[in-house]
């Protein structure tokens, strides 16, 4: 028996909304997760209009399975240049980027390892082991030649930006939120959280990360102002076959899923996008790699990390308070 489990709560929960205050909440599905707009001022219904519209725009862009989507179109055109939406432009160009400097542990032509695995469809398996090899190793970030907005793909790679993509449009919504005069707003999608300012009384957002071992509760509380948190976990989606349990998060090394001691981790950065990315990057690479990479390139991001034995790190500036009874210890990442 092989059944994919998609988590039905988001990895990042929303805790104590401004309530009193002026404000519009929007429930949706899109991007294949569940998603909570929430803004709050004058403006706030007009704002989410225009959010759930840019959702629905930039889903139809960026979707690997939609037939129309500027990326079936590159990973169907067979090594021919085509010409795409500005906006899949920018996302590939910083995908390539967070590629490069993550060393391929965020991969974006990761799409045909995704689709070896089924985990787009309804009937996820475990590939053989020789299809797995013919597909590895996977064309490198250089595969992908940006013109403008005229890409061309290697005939070789299948685009995949799941790992990106909401954390692109997160970003987009943060700067459409501002455009209306919102100066207080938190947009959740799935395990991406993005907030404009404060909340409305002025304290930071409270958002609570996910336990991995219960799907109503949390380890702790990370405290958010003007930025973002995306939490990658191996419990999100995930399929069990044979009595083994196979989860979502592909290494693009070795076209299995990522087994480097983390139940999950959740990174906390200015940019939505590259937080997205840093999250699968560092679920791939493990904690002590992921801190390492974090000194080396500077990157102006913390995170928090549940290893495999249930225990807690985070980094000195993550705003992460662990639950009475967690084990949680602080690493330098400078």
């Amino acid at each position: 028996m092989k059944r994919l489990f998609l988590s039905p709560l988001c990895c990042l929960l929303l805790l104590c909304l401004g309530c009193g205050t002026r404000g519009a909440s929007r429930s949706l599905f899109h991007m294949d997760t569940f998603l909570k707009l929430d803004c709050y001022g004058t403006n706030a219904e007009a704002a989410l209009d225009a959010c759930q519209a840019e959702i629905v725009r930039l889903e139809a862009l960026f979707s690997a399975t939609l037939e129309g989507s500027d990326i079936s179109r590159l990973n169907r055109a067979s090594g021919e240049a085509v010409e795409v939406d500005a906006d899949t432009a920018q996302l590939l160009r910083r995908a390539r980027e967070m590629s490069i400097l993550t060393g391929g542990a965020f991969h974006p032509a990761v799409g045909s390892l995704v689709d070896a695995w089924g985990f787009l469809t309804d009937a996820p398996a475990v590939p053989a082991e020789a299809k797995l090899q013919k597909l590895l190793p996977l064309p490198s970030a250089q595969a992908i030649q940006i013109d403008g907005t005229r890409i061309t793909l290697d005939s070789a790679a299948r685009l995949d930006l799941g790992g990106i993509a909401k954390g692109y449009c997160s970003e987009r919504l943060c700067n459409i939120a501002r455009e209306y005069g919102i100066e207080s707003a938190l947009f959740t999608l799935g395990g991406n959280v993005e907030a404009v300012g404060s909340r409305p009384d002025g304290s930071p957002w409270r958002v609570g990360v996910r336990d991995p071992e219960d799907a109503e509760g949390i380890v702790g509380v990370i405290e958010l102002v003007d930025r973002a948190a995306v939490t990658s976990g191996g419990y999100q989606r995930y399929f069990e076959q044979d009595g083994t349990r196979y989860h979502h998060i592909l290494d693009p090394e070795t076209g299995y899923p990522a087994n480097s001691g983390l139940r999950s981790v959740t990174v906390i950065a200015e940019s939505g996008t590259d937080a997205d990315a840093l999250s699968t990057a560092f679920f791939v690479l493990g904690m002590d790699a992921a801190v390492a990479l974090m000194r080396s390139a500077a990157l102006d991001c913390d995170a928090v990390f549940i290893l495999s034995d249930g225990s807690i790190r985070c980094t000195e500036d993550a705003r992460f308070t662990a639950n009475a009874g967690k084990d949680c210890r602080t690493i330098s990442n400078s």
